[in-house]
């Protein structure tokens, strides 16, 4: 990893070894530094960027409130992917359901179109994450 991202999240987990099993092992995440006496990994994903750190329960200025799942409720992370169909097929290879099926959606963006493949899962913990794939561009009818 040559540059963190101005904007990276950090999710607290309930299972540091958990959410490395689904992010790395199923959704193809990289460990590009761990912490392991602080239970914290900072991964990657493309040039997407995230930090988990396992949850340990006390009091701290980090910790805003009681965690109850799902955790990160009123929020998604938005996951660029160079192939959502085959992403979506290994996480149903690994038994997993998906909140909202693969689907293709056009969003205005000024006067043009922007095409992508997307679709929802929650990771161990309720984070919900989209990931999508573009499909380009096109005016608007």
């Amino acid at each position: 990893m040559d540059t963190m991202n101005a904007l990276v999240p950090e999710l607290i987990v309930s299972d540091l070894q958990q959410s490395l099993s689904f992010y790395c092992a199923i959704l193809g995440f990289r460990v590009e530094y761990d912490r392991p006496e602080n239970n914290f990994a900072f991964l990657s994903y493309g040039a997407s960027q995230l930090m988990l750190e396992q949850d340990d329960g006390e009091e701290s200025p980090w910790r805003i409130g009681p965690l109850e799942r799902p955790f990160g409720r009123g929020i998604n992370f938005s996951i660029q992917c160079p192939d959502a169909q085959g992403l979506a097929e290994v996480i149903a290879g690994a038994g997993l359901a998906l909140r909202k099926p693969l689907e293709e959606r056009w969003y205005r963006d000024g006067e043009r179109l922007h095409g992508e493949l997307n679709f929802l899962l929650q990771d161990p913990d309720g984070y919900l994450l989209r990931f999508t794939q573009s499909l380009g561009f096109k005016p608007v009818a």
